[in-house]
């Protein structure tokens, strides 16, 4: 009797160790997967940079920070993205433009610094808005009170291009930053006072 209370007991306490043993095992292996860092997948529009400067060697005068949305077969201005309502000028976060310098934007004098780019497209012209609201998502927060300067511009036409596309180019000492999607081509001058070609401010 004596025998088989022993073996009993034995047999319990190496139940309740093995329970134990397991039980902190899960618990370890929980703790450790929630701690496992996750990554998003590639994104369907990529982040990008586009710079604008004089030359290979010379700091930059204006950095555009943007989402790269494609175009899926349909028409994107007046479809995908509608006429008349405020654009993100993108995809995801708000474009974010630097100058590193004071600049002329439009008809206003705007001081170097880190401002979100938006648009209202339309069919023949587009407003562009320069806000001081930053790292705000899409523009679905866009207040007003932030504007710092706004400029409407023609629409031009050219041949198609899938991936909407922000670039520079450097024409008669103005700096044109060229908006690209589908066969639209949108360009804000940008003035700056810059070595060896003084625009004036």
């Amino acid at each position: 009797m004596l025998r088989s209370r022993a073996k009993y007991s034995n047999f319990m306490m190496k139940f309740y160790a093995s329970t134990l043993t397991l039980l902190l095992f899960s618990i370890l292996f929980s703790t450790q997967k929630g701690h496992a860092q996750t990554f998003d997948d590639l994104d369907k529009a990529p982040l990008d940079i586009s710079y604008f400067r004089e030359n290979k060697i010379t700091p930059p005068l204006v950095k555009v920070v943007y989402g790269r949305p494609q175009k899926n077969e349909e028409k994107v201005f007046g479809n995908t993205i509608p006429y008349n309502k405020i654009w993100r000028t993108g995809a995801n976060e708000a474009t974010e433009v630097k100058f590193y310098k004071d600049v002329k934007f439009g008809n206003t004098k705007v001081k170097a610094g880190t401002y979100v780019l938006l648009t209202i497209p339309g069919e023949k012209e587009w407003e562009i808005i320069l806000s001081s609201q930053l790292d705000v998502w899409g523009a679905f927060q866009y207040d007003p009170t932030f504007t710092i300067a706004t400029m409407t511009v023609p629409v031009q036409k050219a041949e198609s291009l899938d991936i909407f596309s922000i670039a520079f180019k450097d024409k008669e000492n103005t700096i044109q930053m060229v908006l690209a999607w589908d066969d639209t081509r949108i360009r804000i001058p940008l003035q700056f006072k810059r070595e060896g070609a003084l625009v004036k401010m």
